[in-house]
Parts: structure tokens; sequence; C-alpha cells
């Protein structure tokens, strides 16, 4: 046959395509230079007590990737020696352990290396994982002849039913049964790594456990309490169903008002901080009056109930007139001196005085026995002062004098507060006098009687002029003509 220059080039092109395409394939995926040669590989024994299923080939993983391959496993005095070629790429700490691990129930062992540590030197060629650091699988055999020798004992009817009843309630369960499967080895694994801490606890669960054997009468009452609680809200369960359906809108319109009091509230909470506080000093007090309370009503209705049965107008309280007046007479020993005190009838409104105003006669006088010389001190039980101030100090209540009538220095009372001086021109008073007011002239008629005041009006007064009295006194009675 013949062959043109054409067809055997194409031929001559696609042989060197050919060997060029094997001879990569060879060297790559074949891994021919480091079978044959050993390059881009160095090898790590390490020894192990059994095989453990291991074989040539089996695939040697680090940190769940694939970083070489099992090159040869062979005998020796101790065990089994099984060589691992790595790649050479890959840096594994010499610090580890070798598990031998298997991916099915059936077999398919491969080699785990799992680092101590991340520091130290990496692994070298020709280094030697001691048994000590290595760990095989369980003999499968063992198992399953452990397996078939259980199974042999028990009756074959008896057996079978267990068959069936296991399908039947596990039939089709793969996946779930799988995924239990995988759950509980990863428990067992990580219960392994904290073997002593579980330890632990098992060793010291029974102080709690006699606890509970302790106050299971109040475990079994609390039970109780649940189931009572549950029976409730099955009975109600409208009412629960209501809450939840209405509970909503009701939010939102809880929202919506505190929306609305957003200026104002804040305030209000602040205000009632202060008065909680108060509150929770003198808990004792509003208890106290809490229980005095209906006490006092009964009291006002008692006294009505003489004239319970009366008809209008008759109905009403019976209430006794005999007044003790001036018994015991007013305090005045502590407030400001008669001289410096203001008279009823001014209108104005000058700044309070400085310090505290108090009746300062003895705590056991007569007078004022109300008064705030004997206000209980709450924190302090046993001790009475006016201030809150002297009931949180260890001061103690001292009266400025056991008389009737203000004692010291005129100018100020004993605590050295200052006090608001008298009107200019009274007794007592350091300021000059006001200045006199300008005299005001009017031209007054001596017949008539009449003359025109500072704000232009005619006004009539008879009696300025000489002789000019009333006749009679019937006269004095009446007001002058013109007013």
């Amino acid at each position: 046959m013949y062959l043109t220059r054409r067809v055997r080039l194409q031929l001559v092109f696609f042989a060197v395509i050919t060997l060029l395409a094997g001879g990569v394939m060879g060297f790559t995926y074949l891994g021919l230079p480091n079978m044959l040669f050993g390059l881009g590989h160095y090898r790590v024994t390490i020894d192990l007590p059994v095989s453990g299923g291991l074989y040539k080939n089996a695939v040697v993983t680090y940190r769940g990737t694939e970083v070489g391959r099992v090159e040869n496993v062979t005998l020796t005095p101790t065990g089994v020696a099984a060589v691992l070629s790595l790649t050479s790429g890959v840096e594994v700490p010499a610090d580890l352990d070798a598990q031998i691990h298997s991916q099915t129930a059936i077999g398919e062992q491969y080699v785990e290396l799992v680092p101590r540590n991340g520091n130290g030197p990496a692994l070298r060629d020709g280094d030697v994982v001691p048994a000590d650091r290595t760990t095989v699988p369980p003999d499968i055999n063992a198992l399953l002849n452990a397996t078939n020798t259980g199974l042999q004992s028990i009756p074959h009817d008896n057996l079978k039913t267990v068959i069936d009843e296991a399908y039947t309630a596990v039939g089709g369960l793969g996946p779930q049964l799988a995924r239990l499967v995988k759950g509980t080895t990863r428990l067992a694994a990580d219960a392994r790594t904290n073997l002593d801490a579980i330890t632990t606890v098992v060793d010291q669960t029974k102080p709690l456990l006699d606890t509970q054997i302790d106050t299971s009468d109040s475990i079994q009452t609390w039970a109780a309490n649940v189931a009572d609680v549950t029976r409730q809200l099955q009975i109600h369960d409208g009412a629960v169903k209501g809450v939840l359906q209405h509970g909503p809108g009701a939010l939102d319109e809880t929202r919506q008002l505190l929306d609305r009091l957003r200026p104002t509230l804040p305030v209000l909470l602040s205000n009632l901080v202060s008065i909680a506080d108060v509150a929770v000093v003198y808990n004792a007090n509003l208890e106290q009056l809490i229980v005095l309370f209906p006490r006092g009503i009964e009291m006002i209705q008692a006294s009505e109930l003489a004239n319970r049965n009366n008809k209008p107008p008759y109905r009403g309280t019976n209430l006794s007139f005999n007044l003790n007046v001036n018994l015991p007479p007013p305090c005045v020993t502590g407030y400001l001196p008669p001289q410096q005190k203001r008279p009823p009838s001014d209108v104005d409104y000058p700044d309070r005085p400085a310090g505290d105003m108090y009746c300062r006669v003895p705590q056991d006088s007569s007078l004022d026995v109300r008064g705030a010389r004997n206000t209980p001190c709450v924190t302090r039980p046993g001790k009475r002062a006016p201030t809150v101030k002297m009931c949180e100090s260890d001061e103690n209540y001292v009266p400025l004098n056991d008389g009737y009538n203000w004692k010291g220095d005129p100018n100020a009372t004993l605590s050295g507060q200052s006090v608001p001086q008298p009107p200019p021109g009274t007794p007592g008073s350091t300021a000059p006098p006001p200045a006199a007011p300008p005299i005001a002239l009017a031209e007054y008629d001596p017949a008539s009687g009449t003359y025109i005041g500072p704000d232009g009006q005619q006004y009539t007064q008879t009696n300025l002029a000489p002789g000019g009295q009333p006749p009679t006194w019937q006269d004095m009675l009446v007001p002058p003509k013109g007013q």
C-alpha cells in the first residue's frame, strides 16, 4: 500500500502525541516517578501492634485531606510496620498520633494523622512513629463471632419475632438511623476526650442525688402543682386563646399610650423614684398606717352609731365640745422672738428663714407632744429627733430651754440661723425709719368748708374752721356733705 508523504507525517505526529500523553499519564496519574524513583514523596514508618485490616495503597489523611498512601505493610518481631509515602509539599508535625479508621462497615481502612500540637519540627524522610502513639480499630472478626454466638443462644422463633418487629419499627428510617449512629459515635468520642470531667461529675453526683431523695416530697408537690396548672390551662383554653388573640392589640394600645405620655412620663417616673426611696425607708410606718386606717374608719362609724336610726336632721355624729383651751399653752421656745414675728396683716412673701424651727423644749415636756422633736427615727429604732440628719447621725436632741419663753440671742436661734428683721420703725428694728411723705397743700374755704384735694376732687370738711364743730351729737353720726 502506497502512503503519501502527508499521510506518513500525520501518522508520525499522532504517534508522538500518543507517546507524550501516555508518558504524562504514567508520570502524573499513575505516579511512576514516585513508584520507580520516589520523587516528590518521603517515607515515614508507623509501628502497629496489629495490622487492623490496613492494606497496601490505603489512603493517608491529615486534617481530613489526603496527603499520601500506604506503600507497604510488613511484619516485625513486635507487630506490624506500615510504610507511609507522604507528599513532600505538605508539612505534618512530628508530634502526632497515627490512628487506623474504617470508612465503611466492610473495611476500607485508612490512616489518619492527628497532630498533638502545631509547634515543633515536621516529619522527615525515615521518621518512625512508635506503637504507643498509634491506635487500631477493634477486630471485626471477634465482634462478628460474639454476635453470632449471642444470636445462636436466642430461640429461632423468638429471634424471627424480634427481627420482624424491628423491621416494623425502623423500616424506612435508614437516614435517621445513620444520623443517630453518627451522632452517637461523635458523642462517644467527645465523652472519651472529656473522660476525666465526666468521671468527676459521676463521682460528685451522689450529694445531688441525695438532695433529690431528701426533697422527694417537695418534688412531688411541685409536679402536682404543675399538673394542676396544666389542667387549669386546659379548662380555660378559651380564655388563654382570647389573651393570645387580643394581647397584641392591647400591647399596641399600651405602646401608643406610652408614646403620648413620652414627654411627661420620664418626669413622672423620676419623681416616683424619689417617692419610692421614701416609701422604702418608711416601709414599716406605711404598714402601720395601713393597719390603723381600718380602725380609724371603724371609730368614725362608731361615732354615728347612736343616731343611726334617727331621721334627718337629727342624724349625725356625737361630738363633745368640752374644749380645754390653752391647756397646755402653745410652745414659743425655738421660734422667732416676739419682736421679730410678722404681723398677720402683712401680704408680702419674704424668703423663709434658714434652718429648722420647731418647739425646742425637752422631749418629755407636755408642750407640743406631737411636735417634730418627738418624730421616731425609722433607721434608728428607739431614737427620736426632729430632722433626718440628726436621726442618721450620732447626734442627740438637745433642748433649748425648759421654760415657756424664748431665751438666747434675740437676733438668732440656737442653730445660728438668720432671722428676718421687723419692719423699719418698729421696736427692735435696726433699719432707719422711712422718710416722711411730702405734705400736700390745698386751699380751704372756711365759709363753705370745701377744698380741692390732690386728686382734683372737691371735698367738704366743715369742722376744720374755728367754731366749725358739729352743733349736735346727731351731726357726728352723719357723714359730712359731699363725701
